[in-house]
Formats: structure tokens, sequence, C-alpha cells
């Protein structure tokens, strides 16, 4: 158990909701021949990890707080 924050916990549950969408987007793009739905899809996901990151990083930093 890590010390977390409720807004931590809740950027990794719908991030990783998230990210399997548009993981679904961008195959759709791909399968479509639609460049333009695939590169969003996969800048909106890299944006989506690098948020995931930021959170579990916040969370490890932590030494107080609720346990999550």
């Amino acid at each position: 158990m890590v010390p977390a924050t409720p807004r931590d916990v809740v950027h990794l549950r719908v991030g990783s909701f998230i990210l399997m969408f548009l993981f679904a987007f961008a195959v759709l793009g791909i399968i479509a021949q639609a460049p333009v739905m695939t590169g969003i899809a996969i800048v909106l996901a890299v944006i989506t990890v690098i948020d995931m990151t930021l959170a579990a990083r916040r969370q490890k930093l932590r030494h107080n707080g609720e346990a999550g």
C-alpha cells in the first residue's frame, strides 16, 4: 500500500480506461486507412500515459494521506 490521494487514483483508473478506447480507435484508424484518426489517438494516448506516470510519481512521493 502506498499513500495516495483520491485524485491520483482517479487519474490512474480513468487513464487506463481511456487508453483502452484510444487503442481501439488507433486500430480502427489503421484498418480504415484514416491516418488523421490514428494520429490523434496516438497523441492522446501519449498524453494519457504521461498523465498516469505523473500521478503514479505523485503517489510515491507522498508520505501521508489515504492508503490506496
